[in-house]
């Protein structure tokens, strides 16, 4: 069998993330001392310095952003929206059938 994949709150990540941040700290050192792998604290990192504090949002919808929760809304909206078009389309071409 495979290993299983350890997942880490975004508190840990921070928080390695920070320690890498120390004088006379390396990336390698840092991830031996926290039991982790050199390679994901790089992805870390690079996470870190790309998204800034939206670099670990997590999963589910407590991880989204603003703007994200906003997308997923409006996704939603849409989608009603295009429903309600449909429904009266239908009950157009229908009540105009039946005025003939």
């Amino acid at each position: 069998m495979g290993k299983t994949r350890r997942v880490y709150p975004a508190e840990f990540k921070r928080e390695a993330v920070g320690l890498t941040k120390q004088p006379n700290a390396s990336v390698e050192g840092v991830a031996r001392d926290l039991g982790i792998s050199s390679s994901a604290l790089h992805k870390w990192v690079r996470a870190e310095k790309e998204a800034g504090a939206l670099a670990f949002p997590g999963q589910g919808k407590q991880g989204l952003s603003a703007e994200q929760a906003e997308i997923e809304r409006l996704k939603k909206e849409l989608a009603l929206v295009k429903e309600e078009r449909e429904i009266l389309k239908k009950a157009t071409a229908y009540f105009a059938k039946e005025s003939r």
